[in-house]
């Protein structure tokens, strides 16, 4: 069982005696028992909805307490019971509305990847995934799989596994063509991700052969965050070129 939040759902609201705190501190007080989180990933979940903080006049975030709790929450869902985020929503949404919610216990089958969950990108992240696992994790066909791969959309590595990022990258094609948007439509698309991830590993190849272990860990972190400024920026780009508000 999970218990209901202080304040209902914790979404960016606070009384006059609760204190607002930055996203640095709410960081430093999620680390004790959350150390992988990031700023970035607190970022994320606030941009998939799941906290709203409120902003100064300046645009900063303030988060209250029941926003931090909201968030510890978020992440021992995802740590401890392998839940994406959209399930997240839903049992929040229970608990704000005084339900009783029941989380399932962890087990093997409840990650196809058997390996751990990337809470910030919502996937799992174990390092190869069978081709069984990933037509059953995205739902999708033997047929349409073979298709995509032709395209180069999805490339099984030399021993026939996957990544894990296929089972995403599989669901969002499948997606685009429910919207007409056929394989051979995507190519630029990939051909455009190939070249960002080039300019991604020039800038942390000095740092990859460095003699120093921590630089070369470094290294990992600084090409994620750089993956994820370059993903952001093609998001805004596209949204730009067709008009749209930006989130």
């Amino acid at each position: 069982m999970l218990r209901t939040p202080t304040g209902g759902a914790g979404h960016g609201t606070a009384t006059a005696g609760d204190r607002l705190v930055s996203i640095g501190t709410v960081l430093n007080q999620l680390r004790d028992e959350f150390p992988e989180v990031t700023i970035s990933k607190i970022r994320f979940l606030e941009a998939e909805g799941l906290v709203e903080p409120q902003r100064t006049a300046s645009g900063y975030r303030k988060f209250s307490p029941q926003d931090v709790e909201r968030l510890a929450q978020i992440l021992r869902m995802q740590r401890d019971h392998y839940l994406p985020l959209k399930v997240i929503r839903e049992h929040l949404d229970a608990l704000a509305r005084g339900e009783q919610v029941k989380l399932p216990s962890p087990s093997p089958q409840r990650d196809l990847l058997d390996g751990a969950w990337d809470p910030e990108q919502d996937r799992p992240t174990a390092a190869r995934i069978g081709r069984a696992e990933l037509l059953a994790a995205a739902e999708v066909t033997e047929a349409e799989l073979a298709e995509w791969e032709s395209y180069g959309l999805l490339v099984p590595g030399a021993e026939g596994g996957y990544d894990a990022e296929a089972v995403t990258v599989a669901r969002l094609v499948a997606d685009l063509g429910r919207f007409g948007l056929e394989p051979r439509h995507l190519r630029a698309v990939k051909a455009a991700a190939d070249r960002e991830a080039g300019l991604v590993e020039q800038m942390v190849a000095p740092l990859r052969r460095h003699r120093n272990p921590q630089t070369r860990a470094h290294a990992e972190a600084t090409a994620k965050e750089l993956a994820g400024l370059s993903v952001r920026l093609h998001a805004a780009l596209v949204q730009t070129a067709l008009g749209l508000r930006l989130p």
